[in-house]
Parts: structure tokens; sequence; C-alpha cells
């Protein structure tokens, strides 16, 4: 886990993490990151630090927001209605 947080606060190269330092090489590293992410260990660690914050009162959510930039809209989304442009009109042909 040091050698992933470091990279990630460093913003370094996975070869450039000090084995000394972090406890195992940068390769090392990637791998627990790669089989972590495959065995969905990210989603299940964000619920228990979720959920032990809400139990020490320490998770203040009046100052959430949502943002869902990150998230990919399959097949375009839902679109119910099709959207109308809002260009000024159509492009002139460029044949």
């Amino acid at each position: 886990m040091r050698g992933i947080v470091y990279v990630l606060r460093k913003g370094v190269g996975w070869r450039d993490v000090p084995a000394e330092l972090v406890g195992c090489s940068g390769v090392t590293a990637w791998r627990r990151l790669r089989d972590w992410t495959e065995a969905g260990v990210w989603p299940r660690l964000h619920g228990v630090l979720l959920a032990e914050l809400r139990k020490e009162g320490l998770l203040e959510m009046d100052d959430a927001s949502i943002d869902g930039s990150h998230v990919r809209a399959l097949k375009r989304g839902l679109t119910p209605d099709l959207r109308r442009s809002t260009g000024p009109g159509p492009a002139a042909s460029t044949t």
C-alpha cells in the first residue's frame, strides 16, 4: 500500500519507487494495485472507510457534492427525445 500511495503522492513512475523507503519495489506495488483492482478491493475499502467515519461521527455531508464527469454513459446515455442543436444552423457543405 505504501508503494501505491508513494506513486500517487509524488507523481513518479513505478520504476522510481524507492524500495528501501516503502518496503517493496515499484513493480511489486504495481502488481498489487492491479491484483487488488481486479479483486474489487477499492470499492469495498471505500465502503469500510465511510462506515468507520459515520460511526465516529466524522463524516460531514452538508458540504458534499456529486460529480458524474468520470462516469461513462453507456450507449450515449438515456435520451428520451432528440436533442435540439445549440449551434446557429447547419454547417456549410465542404464538397
